[in-house]
Order: structure tokens, then C-alpha cells, then sequence
């Protein structure tokens, strides 16, 4: 036995329903939902922003450093 609701008229307009039904899903529910913390998460993931382009720049530096070292010590 299910219990289905009655349709919303208002959800079958909101941006999650027409977007599962241009993906071509069959109803108009996508798993997920808004965050409730949105600011913090900006914040949490600013900082990794930074992060990844630190570990970016220190793998290229870090390239350019071993290869005057091989060139110094190959000479």
C-alpha cells in the first residue's frame, strides 16, 4: 500500500522539477536538496580553493627546482 500525495501545482514549476524533466526522469524529484548552511559551506570550500591552487603551484615549482638540480648535479 502507498501513499501517494495529491500533485503540487507549485513543485511541478520549481527549478528542480524542470530540470529532471528536461533530463528526461519520470518525476520530478532529483535526490539532493538545497544546503542549509550555505555560507559555511562557501567558506569551507573557499578554503580549499586556495589549497588546491598552493598544491598546483608547489608541483610545478617543485618541478622546476628538481630539474635544476638534475641539471646542476648531471651537469
Amino acid at each position: 500500500m502507498t501513499d501517494e500525495l495529491p500533485p503540487d501545482p507549485e513543485a511541478y514549476d520549481s527549478p528542480r522539477a524542470v530540470q529532471a524533466r528536461r533530463k528526461g526522469l519520470p518525476g520530478g524529484y532529483i535526490p539532493g536538496g538545497d544546503d542549509p548552511e550555505l555560507e559555511a559551506t562557501r567558506r569551507r570550500e573557499r578554503r580549499y580553493l586556495w589549497l588546491l591552487i598552493a598544491m598546483i603551484v608547489g608541483i610545478i615549482v617543485a618541478g622546476y627546482v628538481l630539474g635544476f638540480l638534475t641539471y646542476l648535479i648531471g651537469g
